[in-house]
């Protein structure tokens, strides 16, 4: 059983399709770990583009939320909690603060901690756990971050999740892919937003 970290946003629309396609490709053979990042983080000083801005502020205000509940419950709690607020955030189209409250609720955690959407005390611990996605790449990069048996690699960007049988290929490529210690990049153009739907489904 291999280890697999998988380091997003919650708020990252991408991340939402590579780790449903992570834990539908991989859950029941390796040990995948969910594990906070920050596009507000990574953004702090540079000039963001007036588009991206509301995603940059979206990833701020919930970030402290999984920093809160981490730190009230555990940090297995992130797992639980992203894929109730994934659901609700990128499938069902609701406002984040509206997305943080059904999600706290579903989860069965405290609602009390929807308080910490503006509460700048988290933001400490949303950057200690910033930090350790670009350790554990070795660099700066955006979400998501996959870590494989403690190799790290930028992606994979998954402009939707692929068929059953094509998702457990690509994972089982890129678990080759992360043998070869010679290996650094490989990269294509992508546009648009994602999409949610399964291949099957498109």
């Amino acid at each position: 059983m291999i280890a697999i970290d998988l380091y997003l946003d919650p708020v990252c629309p991408f991340a939402w399709v590579t780790s449903s396609w992570l834990l539908d490709s991989a859950a029941s053979t390796h040990q995948v770990t969910l594990r906070q990042m920050s596009l507000a983080v990574l953004n702090e000083g540079n000039d963001a583009e007036t588009g991206h801005r509301p995603m940059i502020e979206r990833s701020r205000r919930v970030g402290r939320i999984f920093a809160a509940a981490a730190e009230k419950y555990d940090e297995a709690v992130f797992a639980t909690l992203y894929r109730e607020f994934g659901v609700q955030l990128h499938l069902k189209g609701r406002p984040a603060e509206a997305a943080s409250i059904n999600a706290l609720s579903c989860a069965g955690l405290d609602p009390a901690l929807t308080g910490a959407l503006d509460d700048a005390a988290y933001d400490p611990a949303v950057a200690r756990a910033h930090r350790a996605s670009q350790d554990a790449l070795g660099g700066p990069g955006g979400s998501p971050i996959i870590s494989i048996a403690g190799r790290g690699f930028a992606g994979p960007v998954l402009t939707a999740p692929p068929h059953p049988d094509q998702g457990r290929a690509l994972l089982d490529a890129l678990l080759t892919t992360a043998t070869v210690p010679e290996f650094a990049a490989l990269q294509r153009p992508y546009q648009g937003s994602p999409s949610f739907s399964p291949a099957a489904d498109r």
